[in-house]
């Protein structure tokens, strides 16, 4: 059906159950950022792609709400499709909520699915839409109505991530978690964000494209712990395992029944940021304990053997890129596809020992392209590379020993002034951040500035955070920690020792470039003082930054010097594993300047 069409069937369907307004996000009900097909159910009604962003309609208007991110491609996307665009510039405001309200009359009623929603976002939004004599029905999932050639829900097996990788057995990760619900008073603890139960449990699976989870609940005692995941996907060698370590194993939607039939006289920790509201009314015990998920701050401190696997991958994905790059330049005349250099990378990266797959979809936007932050190009609609221009190659694998992302923007003819003064200035940001010495406790908020400070020179900017966590083996874009301005919620969390953490300043000239360079840093231990313990960054990514774009009149001393150390760095480490004409061609692209 077409867009239209099923805005249309959307509609009657409201009418039939006399709603006033509809909402759909773009999650599921694990509150994730990356879904199954089967949960993509904004994208079908709407049209808009983008991986952030929420759809509300009401009998006579329907728009999608979106972060800069997907602005120019929010546009494309939503043209004829009967849903309009509204920017979002503060991601922890709902404006859509807003704009509902000022669309509804009293005593109408709005309504959701409210397994797709955490029992935090919903609260507040009931609380807003009381306060304007407004009701609220979370119980309702239209989408699943109309939606009639719906996806499946996927069926790939588990498999274990074995200790020679994780660093930490299943039992040492519960005992850890068991002494967080004991200070806290806790007989149960629910976890349904599936990345916190693949690190719990040692576990990667393939249910939602790039993310190596599976769809599944746990439910934590102090003796016992149950994963509710279709025992179908589980193979026999785990079952055994589990079986032995006192893991219980129920169908994934068992879990309903285990929460209604919890003792009312016993306790529960939760995370009302990350439970959804609807399993939240499950809960039978209203003794409930509303706190972070202990495993979101373990995993992001990586442990030793993490540490050292992340820094042997991003030697893999360096090779890989070098390949990659090199046959971009020797097949440059023949005009290949951006969709093309997206295969192209993924295929270089395919040839490493561990890979499993991209840890997100690739973005390569040349020229004007660039300026689209989340641009994916398709086989259908993707611009020709041609000698000459900007290109901005945002990607990353997945492998067994780690998880990398990884931007470079090169120039692929002689840059304008305008090109090369702000490459140098988005540069200048990211080498002030990687070089940074802060004390500990410092915040994300704090750090993201010296990313900035270049750009605000000359008045400008980007409307991205600069840097979010990364998961090992998990999710590319990982809490609590990232470089962010104003009041998002993970600029607000310190950067520690041992978090890995992107750094990806950028700036986008609409309709004619965009630039992006971005590493991964490690948090190591920089000295103690009498003022505290001090931390700084070490540089994880291996790639070449391209030289020929950088205006070096407006670059420091000190930034030559750290530019040049890198690139020496980037050599030694990646010329042992590629052959001659390899290491004369990545010799030339770490040249000192």
């Amino acid at each position: 059906m077409s867009n239209h069409t099923n805005l249309a069937a959307l509609r009657n369907l409201m009418n039939n159950h006399q709603i006033s307004a509809y909402i759909i996000p773009s999650s599921d009900p694990h509150q994730g950022e990356y879904v199954a097909h089967y949960w993509k159910g904004r994208a079908w009604i709407s049209g808009f792609t983008g991986s952030a962003g929420t759809a509300a309609v009401t009998m006579k208007e329907a728009g999608v709400w979106t972060d800069s991110r997907y602005f120019i491609q929010g546009e494309e996307e939503l043209k004829g499709s009967g849903f309009d665009l509204y920017k979002v510039y503060n991601q922890d405001s709902p404006q859509y909520i807003d704009w509902i309200i000022e669309n509804l009359d009293a005593g109408d009623t709005v309504a959701c699915d409210g397994r797709l929603f955490s029992k935090r976002q919903l609260a507040s939004f009931e609380k807003k839409l009381t306060k304007n004599n407004l009701k609220l029905d979370a119980t309702l999932d239209l989408i699943a109505e109309i939606w009639g050639d719906r996806p499946s829900l996927p069926q790939d097996p588990i498999f274990e991530l074995e200790i020679t990788y994780a660093g930490e057995s299943r039992s040492s990760k519960l005992k850890r978690i068991r002494s967080q619900m004991k200070d806290q008073g806790a007989d149960y603890h629910l976890v349904s964000t599936l990345d916190d139960i693949a690190w719990i449990f040692n576990i990667r699976g393939k249910d939602v494209q790039y993310n190596p989870v599976a769809y599944s609940y746990a439910l934590i005692t102090h003796e016992a712990a149950t994963l509710f995941i279709d025992i179908a996907k589980v193979p026999t060698n785990l079952i055994d395992l589990f079986e032995m370590e006192n893991i219980d194993l129920k169908p994934y939607d068992n879990i309903w029944k285990a929460l209604n039939e919890i003792p009312v006289e016993k306790s529960i920790l939760v995370d009302n940021a990350t439970i959804s509201y609807a399993l939240a009314r499950a809960i039978n015990t209203r003794n409930i304990i509303d706190k972070t998920l202990p495993s979101i701050g373990m995993k992001a401190l990586k442990n030793e053997v993490e540490i050292q696997h992340f820094r042997n991958v991003m030697i893999k994905d360096g090779v890989a890129l070098t390949r990659f790059y090199i046959w971009l330049e020797n097949n440059i005349h023949l005009e290949p596809s951006e969709y093309d250099l997206v295969q192209k990378i993924a295929e270089f990266r395919s040839l490493q020992q561990g890979y499993q797959s991209e840890s997100f979809g690739a973005i390569v936007g040349y020229k004007g392209n660039g300026a689209i932050v989340h641009y994916s190009p398709s086989a259908e609609k993707s611009a020709k590379i041609k000698p000459t221009g900007v290109l901005l190659i945002d990607s990353g694998g997945q492998y067994l020993d780690g998880t990398t992302d990884i931007t470079r923007t090169i120039t692929l003819g002689q840059p304008s002034n305008e090109e090369k003064d702000a490459y140098t200035r988005v540069l200048k940001g990211n080498i002030a951040l990687d070089r940074a010495v802060f004390p500990e406790g410092t915040l994300g908020v704090q750090l993201d500035t010296l990313a900035r400070f270049s750009l605000w020179e000359k008045h400008l900017n980007f409307l991205h955070g600069t840097g979010h966590g990364v998961g090992f083996f998990l999710n590319v874009h990982e809490g609590p920690q990232g470089f962010h301005p104003g009041v998002a919620s993970k600029s607000k969390n310190s950067i520690e020792e041992h978090m890995v953490t992107t750094n990806e300043p950028g700036y986008y000239a609409s309709g004619k470039f965009g630039i992006r360079i971005e590493n991964c840093l490690l948090t190591v231990k920089s000295g103690n003082s009498d003022s505290g313990k001090f931390l700084k960054f070490e540089t994880l990514t291996l790639f070449p930054i391209d030289t020929a774009l950088i205006a070096l009149e407006i670059m420091s001393p000190q930034e030559i010097e750290w530019l040049n150390k890198y690139h020496v760095k980037v050599y030694e480490k990646l010329s042992p594993f590629l052959d001659d004409s390899e290491k004369t061609w990545l010799n030339k692209k770490c040249e000192a300047v």
